[in-house]
C-alpha cells in the first residue's frame, strides 16, 4: 500500500485570508480555470509521488534532521506554466527569499534520496498554484491581475510533508508531520 507525498511551505494564516480575499471574486470570471481551493495552498518543496508505508517513518526521521536558518519569503509578481501564451497553471510568484526557498527543497529532496524516497527532482521555481487549465491558453490577462495582489512577506520557520488524496471532487490534502527549522550547531 502507498501513500501520496509531497513537502510543502504553508504560508501563515494572514497571508493565506488575504490572498483569499483577493482571489474570491475572481473565482468565477473564467470558466476555463479551475481554482485551487484556499486550504490546499502551499508552496511544494519536493513530490515524492506515491511512497510505500515502508517507507513513511524513515523519511519522516529524515525530513526532522533537515537544517536550516528560518528565512523571509515573499509573495510578489505572477507566473504561468509553462508560458502566459500557452499556460495551464496560474501561479502567485515568490520575490525574496526565493534562494533560501530552493537551498531548503534541495535539502529536503536529498535527505529524502538517502532514505530510498525518491522526488520529482525537476527544475525548481517557487510558487503557489492559484488555478490550473484543462487546457493550454492565454493567461496574459490573469498575469496581470495576479500582478495586482500586494506583496505579503512571512517567516519561514517550518515545513509539512502532506498526505495527498485524490478524491473525485479534487485532491484533499492533509498534514502528516511538521518540521521546523533550525540552524545547526556551531559545534556539530
Amino acid at each position: 500500500m502507498t501513500v501520496r507525498l509531497f513537502a510543502a511551505v504553508v504560508p501563515p494564516a494572514p497571508v493565506l485570508g488575504a490572498l483569499e480575499v483577493f482571489v474570491e471574486p475572481r473565482r468565477y470570471a473564467d470558466s476555463e480555470l479551475r481554482w485551487v481551493d484556499a486550504e490546499n495552498w502551499h508552496l511544494t518543496l519536493a513530490f515524492f509521488g506515491d511512497v510505500t508505508h515502508d517507507r513513511l517513518e524513515p523519511l519522516t526521521e529524515a525530513l526532522h534532521d533537515v537544517r536550516g536558518a528560518p528565512f523571509r519569503l515573499t509573495l510578489d509578481g505572477a507566473g504561468a506554466f509553462p508560458d502566459p501564451a500557452a499556460g495551464r497553471v496560474l501561479f502567485q510568484a515568490v520575490g525574496d527569499g526565493s534562494a533560501e526557498f530552493s537551498a531548503l527543497s534541495r535539502r529536503v529532496r536529498t535527505a529524502a534520496d538517502r532514505v530510498g524516497v525518491p522526488s520529482d527532482n525537476a527544475k525548481h521555481r517557487p510558487h503557489l498554484t492559484l488555478a490550473r487549465r484543462r487546457r493550454p491558453g492565454e493567461l496574459s490577462r490573469w498575469l496581470r491581475i495576479v500582478e495586482s495582489f500586494p506583496p505579503a512577506s512571512f517567516e519561514v520557520g517550518s515545513f509539512v510533508l502532506i498526505q495527498s488524496e485524490l478524491r473525485p471532487s479534487g485532491a484533499r490534502y492533509r498534514v502528516l508531520h511538521s518540521f521546523e527549522l533550525a540552524a545547526r550547531p556551531d559545534s556539530e
